[in-house]
């Protein structure tokens, strides 16, 4: 079975398909990561893919849903917990004052001190944002703070986000399938 998501490698949404292909025993899958989910969801109606798996919480969820309508099915849906975040900060820079996010994180903490926010399609990019000196702060994976403890200072820990992820297929579960509610 040929499954994809967002990627790129490190992402939330890579990492959590890789815990839902372990759970299930599916070692043999492969696994497309895409840098957007239009571009996942086409791929997956043209039969290039099987499934797509979504966080409900991307920005884009209710786009995807909208366009593919009567085409992609959700066919599985699970809450899982991603790599723990936090809010980190270059650490040569007294007062962060830009700030960037993968768009789904920006309530995950009061972000107000800022004077201007940047939207990334990752938090991986968000990350590299930082490392690059294109920010001053960024809320990204917090294991991006263990790998580079001499260049960052944590300003808040922010621990896992907890979410709704959406597995889609081609096509609906039956009417007596147990997700099914009629």
């Amino acid at each position: 079975m040929r499954f994809a998501t967002l990627g790129p490698e490190g992402s939330n949404h890579a990492l959590v398909l890789g815990r839902y292909l372990d759970k299930h025993g599916t070692a043999d899958a492969e696994v497309s990561l895409f840098e957007a989910f239009p571009e996942a969801f086409n791929a997956l109606l043209a039969g290039r893919v099987d499934r797509v798996l979504q966080c409900s919480a991307h920005f884009s969820h209710a786009d995807c849903v909208g366009r593919t309508m009567h085409r992609a099915f959700p066919v599985d849906t699970f809450i899982a917990g991603s790599q723990p975040l936090a809010l980190l900060a270059r650490a040569e820079v007294a007062a962060p004052m830009t700030v960037g996010l993968q768009p789904a994180t920006r309530h995950y903490t009061d972000l107000s001190a800022f004077t201007e926010q940047r939207d990334y399609a990752t938090i991986v990019d968000v990350a590299a944002a930082l490392l690059a000196g294109e920010i001053d702060a960024g809320i990204c994976p917090r294991e991006t703070l263990v790998r580079y403890s001499q260049a960052l200072c944590l300003l808040e820990d922010l621990g896992p986000a907890l979410d709704v992820w959406v597995l889609y297929g081609t096509r609906p579960l039956p009417d007596n399938h147990p997700l099914v509610v009629a």
